[in-house]
């Protein structure tokens, strides 16, 4: 046990005892924070036609992706048992085709006491398990890959950006 203490000390999210802990950021100052993400789902290149041309039996599958990634955005607290409920100011879910995916991009943005890193990441994974639902019946072979965070600002760590984009 004192080894996983020593390693608490390191983990915010880790309190002395080695239990799970929120972090208590009220005595944070409250600064503009903004976080983007991106992922792919990899599909058929028939599959990618079809919802480019909006074609899918369901619908409009990047609206209601869109509309899904932005909904998890705003409960990401309810799925990460740590995260805290943010108020956020903006959520922006987009899309882009390749030949054998599509590329999902969010962005968030809160003025607060806390970063939304997991809000962008959430809202990049519900996105895309949407896409995934929409259309598999077309193709059970879907995949989604490559989920990660490509920058964040603000707060007292700063700004951070990823090594590479894609």
């Amino acid at each position: 046990m004192s080894g996983l203490r020593m390693k608490s000390e390191n983990l915010s999210h880790v309190n002395q005892r080695g239990e799970a802990n929120m972090v208590d950021v009220g005595d944070k100052a409250i600064t503009q924070r903004t976080a983007r993400a991106e992922g792919s789902i990899y599909m058929a290149e028939s599959t990618v036609a079809a919802v480019s041309a909006n074609q899918v039996k369901k619908g409009e599958v990047l609206a209601v992706a869109r509309v899904a990634g932005i909904q998890a955005a705003k409960r990401c607290a309810e799925l990460i048992p740590l995260c805290h409920s943010l108020a956020l100011s903006k959520v922006d879910v987009s899309f882009s085709f390749a030949q054998d995916h599509i590329r999902i991009e969010a962005f968030c943005k809160v003025s607060g006491q806390t970063g939304v890193e997991m809000e962008a990441l959430c809202a990049v994974s519900t996105a895309a398990l949407t896409i995934y639902d929409m259309c598999k019946a077309l193709d059970k072979e879907m995949r989604v890959e490559g989920i990660r965070l490509l920058e964040k600002h603000g707060g007292r760590s700063g700004s951070w950006q990823a090594q590479t984009e894609s």
